[in-house]
Parts: structure tokens; sequence; C-alpha cells
């Protein structure tokens, strides 16, 4: 089996662990175990207070004392037995409490994933530039086989979707110690435990144009959040007026044409970026966002089934063009020494205090509008939507960025 293929299998894995659950649990929370919104919103939000730190410990633990497949490995092992506990709770407090441990051991499988396949390929002569994206590419689809795999099967709607994601980490989690030793590197100059947690890359914040970038890559990772906690209940709701369309009958499958989109828009991304900017391109994702929220608040499972088709579509623009191209944008603004730090930072403010505001603030805008149980959706849809304008209008007049195109492939030295 080639170091290739191995990698591929890993991160088909990683993902198909993520997607077994994430884009699903807010129609189980909502529609069966009748959570309120700010309970389903706070379980969100543990995948943003889980990335506040935890990525940080287990990159510290993997650079000085465990070989990083192994750390993946126990991370993944770990958070099987709390996804399992979780299929088990039907107490929104004590839900919280497991999905807040299993998001402290899942999310810094992320970066772990990257870390050994970086290693892995660097060890075996490719070039982690050109080899690597065909590799990671597979993690989306793993992502969007998940959820078809939980919508076919009838478990949007009850705890076999973390029972399934329960099994699919385990054996994930057995198959990392089968990856090549990705042993921790000694460096020869110690690092201060500042810069090791990724602080250094604070003093960015001095910098207007830094802060003003971290800020709104906060509030639009917030926005991401909104559709992934309340995409799937949305859809659910029309089971009274629409309960034969397509829609309802596989809401899992409709969203998934949002990460089929998003595969494909990250290969329009390097010729945004050099055509028009960062500055473009983020209010590009911005406005992305509007139409991506205003169509949800129009469009439904019947007449309306093609706009809803319309913002899966947008949603790969709204998500790729500020996450994606943020992270390169990170790439090219900072100096070679803080580069590894600064991506933290960017991970900090979007997956993580993003993901905190987005979770709990988007329950809070719910609950305003549902009334005996009853949710407004429109409404909803329409508040958030006017939350991404208000963001679109300030963005180009507080972003103050002067776009030099860079040659596409160009390497920064």
């Amino acid at each position: 089996m080639s170091i290739r293929f191995r990698l591929i299998v890993m991160n088909f894995m990683q993902f198909f662990v993520w997607g077994s659950w994430l884009i699903s649990i807010g129609g189980y929370l909502g529609g069966t175990l009748h959570f309120s919104g700010v309970q389903i919103g706070a379980v969100f939000s543990t995948l943003g207070i889980a990335s506040l730190f935890m990525p940080a410990i287990m990159g510290i633990i993997a650079d000085k004392w465990m070989n990083a497949e192994r750390v993946l490995g126990l991370c993944h092992i770990i958070g099987a037995g709390l996804l399992f506990w979780a299929s088990t709770i039907t107490d929104p407090n004590l839900f919280f409490w497991a999905m807040l441990l299993n998001s402290m051991f899942y999310m810094p499988t992320i970066a772990l994933n990257n870390t050994v396949s970086y290693i892995v390929l660097e060890e075996s002569n490719y070039n982690i530039v050109k080899d690597f994206p065909p590799i990671r590419v597979w993690g989306t689809i793993g992502f969007i086989a998940a959820m078809w795999t939980v919508d076919m099967f009838g478990w949007k709607s009850n705890n076999m979707q973390l029972i399934f994601s329960s099994v699919s980490a385990l054996a994930l989690g057995l198959y990392a110690f089968t990856i090549p030793a990705c042993k921790p590197v000694k460096s020869v100059k110690e690092k201060s435990l500042f810069a090791s947690l990724g602080l250094d890359a604070f003093v960015l914040l001095k910098q207007k144009k830094m802060f003003i970038f971290f800020l709104f890559a906060m509030f639009l990772g917030a926005a991401l959040q909104i559709t992934n906690a309340f995409g799937g209940s949305f859809l659910e709701s029309f089971q009274v007026t629409h309960p034969d369309s397509f829609g309802v009958r596989h809401p899992i499958l409709l969203l998934s044409i949002s990460q089929i989109s998003e595969t494909l828009f990250i290969l329009t991304i390097p010729f945004f970026l050099h055509k028009f900017g960062i500055k473009k391109v983020m209010l590009i994702s911005i406005f992305a966002w509007v139409f991506r929220f205003g169509l949800f608040a129009i469009g439904d499972p019947g007449t309306g089934l093609p706009l809803l088709v319309l913002s899966m579509i947008i949603y790969g623009m709204a998500f790729d063009f500020f996450n994606i191209s943020g992270s390169l944008f990170v790439e090219q603004e900072v100096q070679a020494n803080i580069r590894a730090s600064a991506q933290g930072l960017f991970m900090f403010m979007t997956n993580g205090l993003g993901a905190m505001i987005g979770g709990y603030c988007s329950g809070l805008v719910v609950d305003h509008f549902t009334v005996n149980g009853i949710s407004n959706w429109p409404n909803i849809w329409f508040a958030f939507a006017g939350y991404a304008l208000v963001l679109g209008i300030l963005f180009p007049f507080v972003f103050k960025y002067e776009h030099k195109p860079i040659p596409v492939g160009a390497v920064k030295h």
C-alpha cells in the first residue's frame, strides 16, 4: 500500500468522523430531543471552546514528547468513547459536557492530521505543496460520504449518527498507529512557553490592518456556525408543509451540496486572490453569506427548492473565500518566524472565538423567533442575512489594504 494511499485513507476518515454528526445533529437535538435554540447553539460552541487551547496543548505534546501519529490515534480513540457516551444522553446540560470533552480531543486532530501528512510526505521525498492538496481533498469527500451515509440509513434524527461516528473514530484511532513514525523533533533552540502556545503571533494585533482582518475573520467564523447548527433543523421544519419533498426526506443530502461546492471553489482561489486581492475576495465572501442566508429565508423544499440549491452552491464561495483565502493571506503577510503561530491565531479567531459567538448568539436568535415550539425561519434567516450585510457594508471602509498582484505559484521567502 503506497504512502499516498495510506494518507488518503487517513484524511478521508479524519473528516468522515466529523461529517457523521456535525451537519445532522442539530435536527436530532431539536426535533427528537427537543433542545432549545440556545442549548443547540451551546453544543456547537464546544467546537470553539476546545479550539481556544486544546490544539496548542496537543501540538506541544507531539512536538516534545510523543510521536504525532500516536497523539492523533489516542485522541480519536478517546473521542470514540466520548461520542458513544453522548449517544446515550438526553439531558441538554450533560450532553453539552460530553460534546465539550469530545471536541477537546477531536479539534486538535485537524491540525495533527495535517502535521502527520506533512512529515510522512517529507520523509518520503514528496513535494508537500504539490502532493498534499490532492490528498487533503479526500477529507472533504469523506465528510460528504459520511453525510450521505447518515441520511440514507435514516440516522439523521436519532442517536445512531453518534454511534456511527464513534465506531469510525475508533477505527481511525487504531489505523493511525500503523502510519510511519512521526517522532518529535528536538529543537536546538528551545522555544518559550509563550511561543510554543502560539501566543507570539498576538503581536500582529498591534497592526491596525491585521487587527481588523482578524476581527472580521472572527465574525465570519461565527457565520459559519449558524448553518452548521440550524441548517438541518430548518429543513426538517417543512415536514408539515412539504412532507414528501426531497429536501425533507433527505435534508442531509441537500445540505451536502454545500460541501461539494466547497471542493470546487477551492480551485478558483488562486485566480481570485491574484486578480482581486484579499480585500475584494473577503468582501465577496461576506456578501455570499448574505445570499446564503437570504435564499434560505425565501426558499422551501417545494417550488422554492432551486433557491435552496443555489444557497448550497453559494456556500462554497462564502466558506472558501474567507477560510482558505484568509489562511493564504496570513501566510503572505507575516514574517517567517511567526508563520505557524499566525496560522494558529487565525484558527483561534475563526474556529475558537468565532465559533463560540456563532453558537451562542445564533441560538438566542432562533429562540427569539420561536413561539410555542414553532420557529419563524424566514425571520431567523433574514436576521442572519442582516448580520452579514452589516459586515459587508463596514468591511471595505475599515479594512485598508492595497492589492499588489503576486504571480500565481510564487513562493514567499
